[in-house]
């Protein structure tokens, strides 16, 4: 079980992540803030603290910094509405162990939310479209003609921002599987990172036929 906390200074927001992610089988909600003061002010055991990069007082960064200096093993996954690269880069940098927008989904949430718990490092899809932004078309026929049926089928729910958890049970394949249908789409596609290759699935026409 993933001992979630959720740091951001609107309750609506608070409430809907708690809500959205209290609702995994695998994480629970233990502690909700509104400001990085109360964070610092009441330290909770968690396994995970998602923190909102805009704070009153101390922004996100600094935040994360003095909580990193009295629990060194904590590992944040900062969030923000509204990013530049420049924002995700100077988290990054700090030593976030991922960045996700708000505008990501339910899934792709709790996947971001696993991914740092296992140090992953993971990005948005959106996070990751600053960060790389593409100038050229999706990938070509030829590229996708070296994928086997199963691996088009994990491509497909890499762009629906599932991680190897979810897409195991979505296939009712076994997780080790997953990873390495995982590496072999990456390699055929020639991209770095899972993220990457989420960013080419959401440009590619549906699939005809099975």
């Amino acid at each position: 079980m993933i001992r979630l906390a959720i740091v951001d200074d609107q309750a609506l927001v608070r409430e809907g992540l708690a809500l959205i992610l209290g609702a995994e089988p695998d994480i629970e909600v233990v502690a909700e803030f509104a400001d990085g003061a109360g964070l610092l002010r009441d330290p909770v055991r968690a396994d995970l603290i998602l923190l909102d990069l805009y704070l009153p007082g101390a922004d996100g960064v600094a935040t994360m910094r003095q909580l990193r200096a009295g629990q060194p093993e904590a590992k944040v996954l900062m969030l923000t509405t509204v990013g530049s690269a420049a924002d995700i880069q100077r988290a990054l940098t700090a030593g976030a162990d991922g960045f996700v927008l708000k505008d990501a989904t339910g899934a792709e949430l709790a996947a971001a939310v696993r991914g740092a718990h296992a140090g992953v490092r993971p990005l948005s899809a959106s996070a990751a479209e600053l960060l790389w932004p593409r100038p050229g078309p999706a990938p070509v026929a030829a590229d996708l003609g070296a994928l086997t049926p199963r691996e088009r089928e994990v491509l497909d729910l890499l762009g629906q921002g599932m991680g190897n958890r979810e897409i195991a049970a979505e296939l009712a394949l076994a997780e080790r599987t997953v990873k390495t249908h995982v590496s072999n789409v990456l390699a055929k596609l020639d991209v770095a990172s899972r993220t990457q290759a989420a960013l080419l699935a959401r440009d590619l026409p549906p699939r005809q036929g099975p």
